[in-house]
C-alpha cells in the first residue's frame, strides 16, 4: 500500500513538473515559478493529489543542503578577492539597508518582536539568485555593467543567507524565557571549528583515496557522504544543517576535486531543489490569497517599493550606473528570493513567527518572483523606445571563467599551461591520473582539477561553454577521440587543438572536424633531423632548408592521404609517389655542395613515425 502510494506521488510530481516548468520557461518566467505553480496545483488546497506536505518537505530539504554546498564550492577565496569591492561594497549596503528598513517596519508597524523582525527583514532583503542569473543569461547581459553589479550583489546575498539561517535557532533560544543559551553558542562555535579543521586535514586524503579506486559511483557516494555528514553534525548541535554543507563546500573550493564534486552533486541538487520549490508551493495558503487579496498584493508591492527605492542610489552612486542600467538592476533585485523560503520555514518551526504570517510572506515573495520576468520585459521595451547614449564606456567584464580548457596535464599539457599562466590567460586543466595530481599539486597548480574530461557533467562544471579553446593533450588516443567527439557535439563553438599519436590518429581526429592535429613527436623529430644533418657537415642554413622543405612536403602528403586513408592500396601508392617526389626535390637542389656532402638522400627522413 505504501509502495503504491509512493509511486502515485512520484508520478504526480513528475507529471506536474513536466507540464508546469516548460510552460513557465516558454514564457521566460523561469523554472522556479513553474515548480511553485506545480506545487500549488497538486497540493491539498487545490487538486489535493498529494496530501503529505510534511513528508515531501522533509525530503526536499536535502535540495537546499546540496545547493548551499555547491554555492560554497563556487566561493573560492581568490574569486571573492577579485570581486571584493563590488561584493563587499554594494552587497553589504544592499542587505543591511533593505533588511534594516523592512525589519523596522515589521517592529513598529506590525508589532513583531525584535528577533522576529530581524529574521523577516533579513529574509526579505534577499533576492532570487536563480531568477536573476537565469534572466541575465537568457538576455546575454551577464557581461554588461548592470549585469556585473547585479551578480556581485547576488553573490553577497548568498553569503549573507548562511549566517541568517544559522541565526534562527540562536534567536529562537534568546526569545525563550531563559534568554540566550550560552551553551548553544559554544556548541555552534565548536561544531564550526571541528568542520573547518577536519575538512582541511581529512577531506583531501579521503578524496585521493577514493579517486584511486576509479569508480564513479564510489566518488558520488563520497561526495554525498561529505555533504550530508557535515549537515548532520551541525544539526546534532542545534545549528542549521545548511551551514555545515556550505562550510564543506568552502573548504573544498580550492581543491583539485572541486569540479569532480560539482559534477556529482549537480543532478541531485537540481532534482531535490525542484522538489523543495514544489513543497513550498504545496504549503502555500491559497485561501489567504483568495480571502485577503488586497493584503497580499499590498505586502508584495510594499516589498518591491522599499527594495527598489533603496537599490536605486546603490546603482547610481556605488555602482556608477546610468539611469537605464540602474532601473534594470532594480527590477532584477527587488523581488524576494528562494532563500527566504528556507529562513521563514525554519523560523516558523522555531516559533519565532506564526504560521499564518509565514504563509502571508511566502505568498508575497512568490508573487514578487512571478512579476519579475514580466517587469524585465516591460523595462527592456521601455528603454529601447527611449534609448539614450550611455553616459560612459565600460571595460569588458573580468571574471575567473577560463578562456582555455586543457584536457590532460602531462608533458604537453603542462607546457601549454605554463605559457598561458605566464601571459595571465585564465585556464582550467583537467587530469584523471591521481598520481599525476599528487605530483603536480606540489608545484601549486591552482588551475588544475581532478576528473575525467570525457564526462559531460565535468566539462559543464569546468565552464566549457564560456571557454574559447579546448586543448586536447591526453596521451591515450582512444580517450582523446572520445573527448574530441563529445566536445565537438556539445560545444561546437570551441576551437580544438588536439594532440595526435600517429598518422592514423591524425586522420581520425580530422574526421571529427579537428583541422590541424598536432603530432606529438613530429616537430621534435624534425629538430633531431636538422641536428643530424649539421653533424654530418651541412651548414645550419642548408640543414634548416632541407628540413623545412621536408616538413612542407609531408604536410601536403598528410592532407592527400587523409582522402584515401581507409584504402590501403591507395595509401601505399601515395607513399611511394611521395618518396619519388621527395628524391627529385632534393636532387634538384641548386646547392652543388649538398650532393658532395651527402652521397645519398637521408632515408631516415622518409620514415615519419610521428
Amino acid at each position: 500500500m505504501e509502495s503504491h502510494s509512493f509511486l502515485n506521488a512520484a508520478l504526480v510530481f513528475l507529471l506536474a513538473t513536466v507540464i508546469a516548468v516548460p510552460l513557465t520557461k516558454r514564457f521566460r518566467l523561469g523554472a522556479v515559478l513553474g515548480f511553485l505553480l506545480a506545487g500549488m496545483a497538486i497540493g491539498p488546497q487545490v487538486l489535493g493529489l498529494v496530501s503529505d506536505t510534511e513528508g515531501v518537505a522533509t525530503i526536499s530539504e536535502f535540495g537546499v543542503v546540496l545547493m548551499l554546498f555547491v554555492i560554497g564550492l563556487e566561493l573560492s577565496p581568490q574569486r571573492l578577492w577579485v570581486m571584493r569591492r563590488s561584493v563587499f561594497g554594494a552587497g553589504v549596503l544592499q542587505v543591511l539597508s533593505c533588511g534594516l528598513a523592512i525589519g523596522l517596519a515589521c517592529f513598529y508597524l506590525f508589532g513583531l518582536t525584535a528577533n522576529a523582525s530581524a529574521i523577516v527583514g533579513g529574509s526579505l532583503a534577499l533576492s532570487s539568485t536563480a531568477f536573476g542569473l537565469q534572466i541575465l543569461a537568457e538576455r546575454k547581459e551577464a557581461g554588461s555593467a548592470y549585469g556585473r553589479q547585479t551578480f556581485a550583489i547576488l553573490l553577497f546575498q548568498d553569503l549573507a543567507a548562511i549566517p541568517l539561517i544559522a541565526m534562527v535557532p540562536l534567536l529562537a533560544s534568546s526569545a525563550s524565557p531563559h534568554g540566550l543559551d550560552s551553551r548553544a553558542i559554544l556548541q555552534t562555535i565548536g561544531a564550526i571549528v571541528a568542520v573547518v579543521v577536519g575538512g582541511r586535514y581529512l577531506l583531501r586524503p579521503v578524496f585521493r583515496f577514493v579517486a584511486r579506486a576509479n569508480a564513479q559511483e564510489v566518488s558520488t557516494a563520497t561526495a554525498l557522504l561529505v555533504v550530508l555528514g557535515t549537515a548532520w553534525l551541525m544539526e546534532e548541535v542545534g545549528v542549521s544543517s545548511t551551514l555545515g554543507a556550505f562550510l564543506a563546500g568552502v573548504l573544498l573550493a580550492d581543491s583539485e576535486y572541486r569540479h569532480e564534486l560539482e559534477s556529482h552533486i549537480e543532478p541531485f541538487k537540481g532534482l531535490l531543489l525542484g522538489l523543495f520549490f514544489i513543497s513550498v508551493g504545496m504549503s502555500m495558503d491559497v485561501a489567504t490569497l483568495l480571502h485577503k487579496p488586497l493584503l497580499v498584493l499590498g505586502l508584495t508591492l510594499g516589498v518591491l517599493a522599499v527594495k527598489g527605492l533603496l537599490l536605486w542610489p546603490l546603482g547610481r552612486i556605488v555602482g556608477a550606473l546610468n539611469n537605464a542600467d540602474t532601473l534594470r538592476m532594480v527590477v532584477l533585485l527587488a523581488c524576494g528570493g528562494e532563500f527566504a523560503f528556507v529562513v521563514l520555514k525554519q523560523a516558523a518551526e522555531q516559533r519565532l513567527i506564526g504560521e499564518s504570517l509565514q504563509n502571508l510572506i511566502v505568498l508575497a515573495i512568490t508573487l514578487s518572483m512571478a512579476v519579475t520576468p514580466l517587469l524585465v520585459v516591460m523595462i527592456a521595451k521601455l528603454i529601447d523606445v527611449k534609448a539614450k547614449k550611455p553616459e560612459r564606456e565600460y571595460d569588458t567584464i573580468e571574471t575567473d571563467a577560463p578562456r582555455v580548457i586543457i584536457a590532460g596535464f602531462g608533458r604537453m599539457g603542462q607546457i601549454v599551461g605554463r605559457v598561458l599562466r605566464a601571459q595571465r590567460i585564465p585556464f582550467v586543466a583537467l587530469e584523471s591520473s591521481v598520481e599525476q595530481m599528487d605530483t603536480l599539486r606540489r608545484f601549486n597548480n591552482t588551475s588544475l582539477f581532478f576528473g575525467d574530461p570525457a564526462r559531460p557533467d565535468l566539462l559543464r562544471a569546468a565552464q566549457a561553454d564560456q571557454a574559447e579553446v579546448f586543448v586536447l593533450a591526453t596521451d591515450d588516443p582512444e580517450a582523446n577521440l572520445r573527448i574530441a567527439r563529445l566536445v565537438r557535439r556539445q560545444y561546437p563553438h570551441l576551437k580544438i587543438i588536439a594532440r595526435a599519436r600517429n598518422r592514423q590518429h591524425v586522420f581520425r581526429l580530422m574526421d571529427l572536424g579537428v583541422e590541424e592535429p598536432v603530432r606529438e613527436t613530429f616537430h621534435s623529430s624534425l629538430k633531431m633531423t636538422r641536428k643530424t644533418l649539421e653533424a654530418l657537415g651541412l651548414s645550419s642554413e642548408l640543414a634548416a632548408d632541407r628540413v623545412e622543405r621536408f616538413r612542407q612536403h609531408d604536410v601536403k602528403l598528410l592532407k592527400a592521404q587523409y582522402l584515401v586513408y581507409d584504402d590501403e592500396t591507395r595509401l601505399v601508392q601515395t607513399s611511394k609517389e611521395a618518396l619519388n617526389d621527395l628524391l627529385h626535390l632534393f636532387d634538384a637542389d641548386e646547392e652543388p655542395t649538398a650532393k658532395q656532402e651527402l652521397e645519398q638522400p637521408p632515408a631516415e627522413l622518409l620514415r615519419d613515425q610521428s
